[in-house]
């Protein structure tokens, strides 16, 4: 139980750096962007961050899982650091390049040619995440999770303070004060565009931060270690490449697939905008794995290991459950996050909680090819959820729209727990409780089902209340009877 709370504590302080910021943009930016932007441009910039989201995978190419696994084998971690630093900023300045001189052609590619600067900006954002994914992974891998949280804040608030200012103060001004002086810095017509102007400055800001961390040391490279980081980080180029398939293409492929009469990027606008709703689950699973990752490597050699890494994912699924049942016997309430123009989507939110659980447990279940330097498995089997995604929404969004689009997350989240647990058990055996993790999640989807179909009309809220408390008290009593149960000697 010691080390359980080790890593709660270190979840505790690793969701600062990434909790806190995703909630700030949840509470401020989500709902201020769902109601100073239109459905369309809305669906604009979901659509550019879906893109950027692929993009950094195969910018980053695993180099921070890398360098937490040979910055345990290796000798010394900082020319593990140099080295994967030097490559990172290699490729990075190709890809500048490359866009730079391409930006037209991309543009017009992609149906941007009349907002090439939307491009530009977010070519220089991934740019600077991409150089900083190891420095960020150097903080966690020395345990420096205040200033991981304190940079990740950093950015979240410069990047709020200046949506707010051209998005929310300025057109107010305009309407109001017309000839305020403050307006020379405001053009209209950036629109959207405002917001990849801010996320860059708060990426900046963030590089700048960072920089002392990147020249603590002198920059050391290795060539063969680099070559033998590639061979290990390479499969989880797929892996990642996947995951951001299965998480953004979605949004892309609305745009496509969809006729015109439907108004398309209006349509990603709503489904991006609903999809928010359900962030609080992928909120906890991030800050999650920014702690677990590195918990799991620390603690691989234990000989309690395995029976440590099934207590981790019995809590996280008990966690994520109880957070699965706040926001849908509450959406009433939590709906008022996104604008009312966008509530026509909100019928995916509990498919959309549902899948993002599931991914979670993949990311707990991931640590048996990860230890056992299997990566390839891994590549596997996110290969095979991206397939089921890219497949699902090209036969269905024509005829089922975004919907077909909320239902392959769940399917395609599934598919890949299944296999990953399966061909886990046969090359690195956990014995999670997985009947009691079953019974669990059918009480709690019985709980979302009988609140969902039965009318409690003024009664809701404080029934819904009741059985949420009830249902964590129903968890805590029975894990700790199971416990005292084990404990008992025999007669």
């Amino acid at each position: 139980m010691r080390k359980l709370r080790q890593l709660a504590g270190q979840t505790t302080i690793y969701g600062l750096g990434t909790v806190i910021p995703r909630l700030l943009n949840y509470l401020l930016l989500t709902p201020f962007y769902t109601r100073v932007l239109e459905q369309r441009d809305y669906g604009v910039f979901s659509e550019l961050y879906s893109y950027t989201a692929i993009l950094l995978v195969l910018l980053t190419y695993g180099m921070e899982t890398a360098f937490f696994r040979f910055s345990q084998s290796e000798q010394d971690p900082k020319r593990v650091y140099g080295t994967a630093m030097t490559s990172l900023f290699v490729s990075t300045s190709v890809f500048v390049a490359g866009m730079l001189l391409f930006l037209t052609p991309i543009s017009n590619l992609v149906h941007y040619g009349d907002h090439r600067d939307y491009l530009f900006y977010i070519t220089l954002i991934i740019a600077l995440d991409a150089i900083t994914a190891v420095s960020f992974a150097k903080l966690r891998y020395e345990n420096k999770a205040l200033k991981f949280a304190l940079i990740r804040i950093a950015n979240i608030v410069v990047t709020i303070g200046i949506v707010l200012f051209f998005l929310g103060f300025c057109p107010w001004l305009q309407r109001h004060y017309p000839n305020c002086p403050v307006l020379w810095v405001y053009s209209p017509q950036i629109g959207v565009g405002y917001a990849f102007l801010a996320n860059l400055a708060g990426s900046l800001l963030q590089l700048v931060l960072l920089l002392p961390e990147m020249f603590a040391d002198r920059p050391q490279f290795d060539g063969k270690l680099l070559g033998r980081m590639l061979v290990y980080a390479l499969p989880l180029i797929i892996v990642g490449l996947g995951g951001a398939i299965n998480e953004n293409a979605d949004k892309i492929m609305l745009k496509y697939l969809l006729p015109a009469s439907q108004a398309p990027l209006a349509q990603v606008g709503v489904y991006a905008a609903s999809y928010k709703v359900a962030v609080l689950m992928l909120i906890f699973v991030q800050m999650f794995r920014y702690a677990a990752e590195p918990f799991y490597f620390t603690n691989a050699k234990d000989r309690h290991a395995k029976d440590l890494f099934a207590e981790v994912m019995k809590y996280f699924v008990l966690c994520g459950l109880c957070i699965f049942l706040g926001v849908m016997l509450f959406l009433d309430v939590v709906k008022y996050f996104i604008g009312a123009h966008f509530w026509s989507g909100l019928r995916i939110v509990p498919i959309i909680l549902i899948s993002y659980l599931f991914f979670g447990i993949i990311s707990n279940l991931s640590i048996w090819y990860k230890l056992e330097n299997k990566t390839i498995y891994g590549a596997a089997i996110t290969a095979i959820g991206a397939a089921i995604t890219i497949v699902i929404n090209y036969a269905l969004i024509p005829t089922m729209g975004y919907m077909a689009s909320a239902w392959a997350t769940l399917i395609c989240y599934a598919v890949m727990m299944v296999i990953s647990y399966l061909w886990g058990q046969r090359h690195f055996r956990i014995h999670y409780a997985v009947g009691r993790l079953t019974f669990y999640f059918v009480l709690a989807m019985a709980i979302y089902g009988f609140c969902a179909l039965v009318p409690l009309g003024r009664w809701a809220f404080a029934v819904n209340l009741v059985l949420v408390i009830a249902f964590m008290a129903f968890c805590a009593l029975r894990e700790r009877l199971w416990r005292l149960r084990r404990r008992r000697p025999a007669a």
